[in-house]
């Protein structure tokens, strides 16, 4: 039912269109089409905009889990508190080194060093801040440098971070309460205080505008007491400016991303959405805009059986089903004319036979005319039945439901029915059966109408001490049953046409008995249930053929 194509490698990587059938084998309508066909076409499928969304949702959970656990920030602020910590230390030192020893000193009256004058010796990067605290947690003095040390990094421009920092800002400036603004000194107090009782110690703190400074506090000792303290204030808003940075590089790679990411989802989109657009599109044109008027044209489904993908498979499925179609419509059709041309027969002579009754005057003409007309009649009930039977026998097949059954017992059954009849017409029976159980799945009753097509058909065909065998042997994994008989056999030139619907080779005496659709009905059946059945004749000998048949043998195959 597949058409089927081979596959190519799986380790050929394929865009694109590429996959798509050739134009030779698509319809005019889907050449057309692609033709007219863009990557921009692309804005108007559903499923794109679903493969680009998906997409990006994913990139942007990324970028945004990124930004917020915000490592670098981390990092650059753990790198930068150590080299604080080390000239906070380092000024501490200075100063210890000046105090005189053993002469308690008051720095906040300038006893035993000018403090002034040491922190304008200091040489600090532009935008450092030191103080110095008395033991009270007073302001003594304060130091900024001056050198301009600004990392050219640091002085880069970041329009991607400012803009979300302002966005940001925006949004979360009518939730926000804040108090007065507090001096950089007012903010060290609880830091020096701290220092003073703890040794060093390290906090994180915002200048009047807002902007993030690391501030370092490190006591100046004198024989083991705390004499003051030394704070040392980062650059307003540097760490700020480091980490707007890294994250104005993480955003540029983020835009590029993401244009890569809706590129690359354009190309699959259209290894997805064409295809099925052309799939959907041949199915559409068996049928006019307006739903209304089918097209006498047959559907072509496109051929894209050699994509190693489940819309390969999807293709393939759709030729089958079509293929399986039109052969169902071209086989309703075949039947259809078969059963007007079966009917017309016996209505011409029913026909003929009542025109003529009206013109016989004889009585014993009159019976005979009668009798044409009622057997006839039962021609035409017994062939309307069949018709029936075989009408309904593809939808009864599809909606049973298959059981596992013992072949055997099911033909013992059978042999013993049937075998009463063959016997009552002087024809012997015999059936010779494994004693051991053959489970077949299927339909228990089908199977059983065919074995009794072919038996009856079998003492049809015998006469007085003809002999009739039904036999089944195992095979691997299938079961062969065969029925032959000792009757005349099967005329050469009907074996090829011996199953075919409402062919009857029969003796005149017989003529209008069967309606011809039984082989044809078993042949159905054997065929759902994925076996074989065939006809032959029984010769003396294979190596001649043209010898007269000594019978006919019926065999089927099933699988097991």
């Amino acid at each position: 039912m597949r058409d089927f194509t081979p596959a190519k490698s799986d380790g050929d990587v394929v865009l694109g269109d590429d996959w798509v059938a050739p134009d030779s084998a698509a319809p005019n309508e889907i050449r057309a089409r692609r033709e007219r066909r863009g990557l921009f076409s692309l804005r108007a499928s559903p499923l794109t905009r679903k493969i680009i969304t998906f997409n990006l949702i994913a990139l942007n959970v990324l970028v945004a889990g990124i930004l917020y656990l915000n490592s670098s920030r981390e990092s650059l602020a753990v790198q930068r508190a150590a080299s604080l910590v080390s000239e906070a230390e380092l000024i501490a030192d200075v100063v210890e080194a000046q105090l005189p020893e053993g002469q308690t000193v008051d720095l906040s009256v300038g006893e035993g060093v000018d403090i002034e004058k040491t922190l304008n010796g200091l040489d600090l990067r532009s935008g450092i801040q030191v103080f110095v605290f008395d033991p009270d947690g007073a302001l003594i003095s304060r130091y900024e440098g001056a050198i301009d040390a600004v990392a050219a990094g640091a002085e880069s421009k970041t329009i991607l971070t400012d803009g979300l920092n302002w966005l940001w800002e925006a949004l979360a400036t009518p939730f926000r309460s804040d108090g007065e603004p507090m001096t950089i000194e007012e903010r060290l107090k609880p830091v020096i205080e701290a220092t003073l009782l703890n040794g060093p110690q390290i906090k994180e703190e915002r200048d009047e505008a807002g902007a993030t400074l690391l501030a370092v506090a490190t006591p100046i000792e004198q024989g083991g007491t705390a004499v003051g303290a030394v704070a040392i204030a980062s650059a307003s808003g540097e760490i700020d400016r480091l980490v707007s940075s890294e994250r104005e590089r993480v955003l540029q790679m983020f835009i590029i991303a993401t244009l890569v990411s809706i590129g690359l989802s354009l190309v699959l989109a259209s290894t997805i959405a064409n295809p099925l657009s052309d799939l959907a599109a041949a199915a559409e044109l068996g049928r006019d805009k307006d739903a209304r008027k089918m097209n006498p044209g047959r559907i072509r489904i496109p051929d894209l059986t050699a994509r190693p993908d489940e819309i390969g498979r999807l293709s393939g499925a759709l030729r089958g089903m079509i293929s399986a179609l039109y052969n169902r419509i071209d086989g309703n059709e075949q039947f259809a004319a078969d059963v007007a041309h079966e009917i017309k027969n016996p209505l011409a002579s029913l026909r003929s036979a009542v025109g003529t009754l009206r013109m016989i005057k004889r009585e014993d003409q009159r019976e005979k005319l009668l009798d044409v007309i009622d057997h006839d009649v039962r021609r035409l009930d017994r062939l309307v039945s069949d018709i029936s039977n075989a009408s309904r026998l593809d939808s009864e097949l599809v909606k049973e439901e298959e059981e596992p059954f013992n072949l055997m017992k099911m033909l013992g059954n059978l042999g013993e029915y049937l075998g009463q009849d063959a016997k009552g017409k002087g024809i012997d029976f015999i059936v010779d059966l494994p004693s051991d159980p053959i489970v077949v799945q299927g339909l228990e009753a089908r199977l059983a109408q065919v074995f009794v097509n072919l038996i009856t058909n079998a003492i049809s065909f015998c006469e007085d001490g003809d002999a009739i065998r039904v036999w089944a042997r195992k095979r691997e994994n299938r079961v062969l049953i065969v029925v032959e008989d000792t009757g005349p056999g099967i005329p050469d030139q009907a074996l090829a046409k011996i199953f075919k619907r409402f062919y009857s080779q029969r003796p005149d005496e017989h003529f209008g008995n069967n309606s011809g659709l039984g082989l044809a009905i078993s042949k159905q059946i054997v065929e759902a249930h994925g076996g074989v059945i065939w006809a032959e004749n029984i010769r003396p000998t294979e190596a001649d053929i043209t010898s007269d048949p000594l019978g006919a043998r019926f065999v089927v195959g099933l699988p097991i």
